[in-house]
């Protein structure tokens, strides 16, 4: 099953299609998507970036096999505007929906690419001054429901076209690209929302470009949002050692979050605090916020969200006042799962859980490396562990298993010019998402081995510079692979590639 899902993703994002053998049209849409087809969606559609809420990006159709995968044949091939293309693609009744980069949004006949219609953007003259060229529509996902699609336009608007003509039915101004904020995220659509995140910049107004917001979909009316990082009067606002309030900031810039719908909670994740260091974010006093979380949050967390109100339920941070870029702002997992963790295959587990407990569960991988396993229901430390393998230069030092508090090294952290570091991991885990299988309860983790050396460069806007290599002792032959972890026990085996 996951050579399946790597097939359909990596098909998808390429647009070449492949078929073991015919494959027919079918109508247009005749029937609106409910919230109803969303929550138990048709095996033959991809309504969402992983296909269902949960973020498992499991397939249950069983077409392509073992004995037949070699049998593949290109089915169809389609060129695609210029830019960065990091889109999964959406299919519903045999339509197939594209973004393209520079605002252009296509619905396709997907058994042969065939345009059935397009809508292009119009963009401001002046958004290369704001956003480079190779950027500008660099969409993720797309959103639909009813019958509309949603697209996050990197003029900083939500947009809702209809599905069957493009028409351009309303759009809600979310935020201002004259800021530099992108819309790297994409739409997620539930509970009769539009959530979308974004990546911001850094300015003296970063915390206010930094946010998470839902709209009404049937008419872009904003229901609200939350800010990513914690102002002065609000929880967590003490955690930023006096650093004015609107130089905070962390993006939600990754792919969108998972929805629990019996907790109507979205789980999303929180990239670093900018700039990268803490040198350069606290004027050159990178210990005036701990090392322990909690440390500048919401940064580097999961954070749970209700879907009506927006209101906070629960956090957890993942890493103390990053000083590395280590983002944790990828795909979380939901799933269900007896908890019992082996000792001999994972590092860190809460000792107050009993063994064999069913628990709702939440997981997540951070770029720089780790896997966290959390209870979704209010975000209890389960278990986690270095990731994709253990070593002494893993930058998360230590986690108090009972609280689920995590450490990073004093020695770790930037203090002058010119100063190295060498830690793992280096960008371990990116965009490329997950698969949870069901029925093996296994969590697939693509993977690459490699770690860094950080090196002072005060001079510059983070202040350092980053130079990748391969973990020492390493299998240079297995420097990238597929980790296949039972969510029950952390036991891991792997697939290298």
């Amino acid at each position: 099953m996951i050579r399946q899902n790597i097939l359909q993703f990596y098909a998808a994002t390429a647009l070449s299609v492949f078929s073991t053998g015919a494959i027919h049209a079918q109508a247009p849409m005749d029937q609106p998507i409910t919230e109803d087809m969303l929550l138990n969606p048709d095996p033959a559609d991809w309504l969402m970036f992983s296909r269902t809420y949960d973020n498992q990006r499991f397939s249950p159709l069983n077409q392509i096999n073992r004995q037949n995968v070699g049998q593949l044949e290109m089915a169809w091939t389609r060129g695609m505007e210029l830019g960065t293309q990091e889109l999964i693609p959406l299919v519903y009744q045999g339509v197939m929906y594209i973004a393209e980069p520079g605002a252009v949004i296509q619905a396709l006949d997907a058994t042969n690419g065939d345009l059935i219609w397009e809508y292009r953007r119009p963009l401001p003259d002046d958004i290369t001054d704001y956003i480079p060229p190779n950027l500008i529509g660099r969409a993720r996902t797309l959103g639909i429901y009813k019958d509309k699609l949603f697209y996050a336009s990197p003029d900083g608007y939500l947009i809702a076209l209809g599905t069957d003509s493009g028409e351009l039915h309303w759009e809600a101004k979310a935020s201002d690209y004259k800021d530099g904020t992108q819309h790297t995220t994409g739409p997620m659509v539930a509970g009769g929302k539009v959530m979308t995140g974004r990546n911001c910049p850094e300015g003296p107004d970063l915390r206010e470009t930094c946010f998470i917001v839902a709209h009404d979909a049937d008419t872009g009316q904003e229901v609200w949002r939350f800010n990513t990082a914690a102002g002065d009067n609000e929880p967590g606002g003490d955690t930023w050692g006096g650093q004015p309030e609107g130089s905070r900031g962390c993006s939600p810039w990754g792919l969108p979050s998972a929805y629990d719908p019996v907790r109507n909670l979205v789980y999303w994740g929180v990239a670093n605090p900018n700039p990268h260091t803490r040198y350069k974010r606290h004027d050159g006093k990178p210990f005036a916020v701990p090392l322990t979380t909690p440390s500048e949050l919401y940064c580097n967390s999961t954070l749970a969200l209700d879907v009506d109100t927006g209101k906070l339920v629960w956090y957890y941070q993942h890493l103390a006042g990053d000083d590395w870029d280590s983002d944790w702002t990828q795909e979380r997992v939901l799933f269900t799962s007896a908890f019992d963790p082996d000792p001999k295959a994972v590092k860190w587990i809460n000792p107050n859980i009993k063994r064999g407990e069913q628990r709702d569960m939440v997981a997540t991988v951070g770029e720089g490396g780790g896997l966290w396993v959390l209870d979704r229901g209010t975000g209890e430390f389960l278990w986690g562990m270095p990731f994709p393998y253990d070593t002494p230069l893993f930058m998360i030092s230590d986690v108090d298993v009972a609280t689920g508090k995590t450490s990073i090294s004093r020695d770790k952290v930037l203090t002058k010019d010119k100063e190295e570091h060498t830690l793992c991991y280096n960008n371990t885990k990116g965009y490329f998402p997950m698969a949870y299988h069901p029925g093996e309860n296994a969590l697939y983790i693509p993977y690459h081995d490699t770690c860094f050396k950080r090196i002072g460069a005060l001079g510059t806007e983070d202040g350092h510079r980053r130079e990748p290599f391969a973990r020492p002792g390493s299998d240079p032959n297995a420097l990238t692979g597929i980790a296949k972890v039972n969510m029950k026990t952390g036991q891991i085996e792997r697939f290298h590639t």
